[in-house]
C-alpha cells in the first residue's frame, strides 16, 4: 500500500522532533507524542513503557543527532511503520555512532502518536544507504 506523501512528511517530521534536545526534556512534549501503551524495545535488550521513557529521556543529556534514510509504510489505515538511520555527533560534527531504527505510529483520536520504537545500534558507515523496507 502506498503512503500518501503528506503522512509521510507529518511522521518524519515528529520523528525528527523527537531527537531534538528540546523536545526530549519536555514532559507534556513527549506525553502528547507518544501513546499511553507505547513500548520500546531497548539497545541493551531492555523493554521499557512510556513512563520509563519519558523519565530517561527528561533526565538523560542530549546529543546533537539526524535523522537520514527515512521511510515510512502503511501497514494499516491508521497504522505505519517509519524506518531511518539517526546519527548521533560529538562537538565538532564527527559522527560518533549510528543506529538503526523504526517506529510504529498509529492515528489515535486525531492525532499520530508512536506505540513502538526500537533502536539498533550499527558500525554501518554514514554514506552506504541499506535501509528498505518492501
Amino acid at each position: 500500500m502506498e503512503i500518501e506523501s503528506s503522512i509521510q512528511d507529518i511522521l518524519y517530521q515528529l520523528e525528527e522532533r523527537l531527537l531534538h534536545p528540546e523536545v526530549r526534556r519536555s514532559k507534556e512534549d513527549l506525553m502528547t507524542l507518544l501513546a499511553d501503551d507505547f513500548v520500546e524495545f531497548g539497545s541493551s535488550g531492555r523493554i521499557f513503557n512510556k513512563q520509563q521513557i519519558v523519565e530517561a529521556l527528561i533526565q538523560s543529556h542530549t546529543e546533537q543527532m539526524e535523522l537520514k534514510d527515512f521511510q515510512a509504510k502503511i501497514l494499516a489505515p491508521d497504522v505505519v511503520l517509519t524506518t531511518f538511520r539517526v546519527e548521533k555527533y560529538n562537538e565538532p560534527r564527527e559522527v560518533m555512532r549510528n543506529s538503526l531504527r523504526s517506529s510504529i505510529w498509529k492515528f489515535i483520536e486525531g492525532r499520530w502518536q508512536m506505540v513502538f520504537h526500537q533502536g539498533t545500534p550499527t558500525m554501518v558507515p554514514s554514506n552506504v544507504n541499506q535501509l528498505k523496507v518492501n
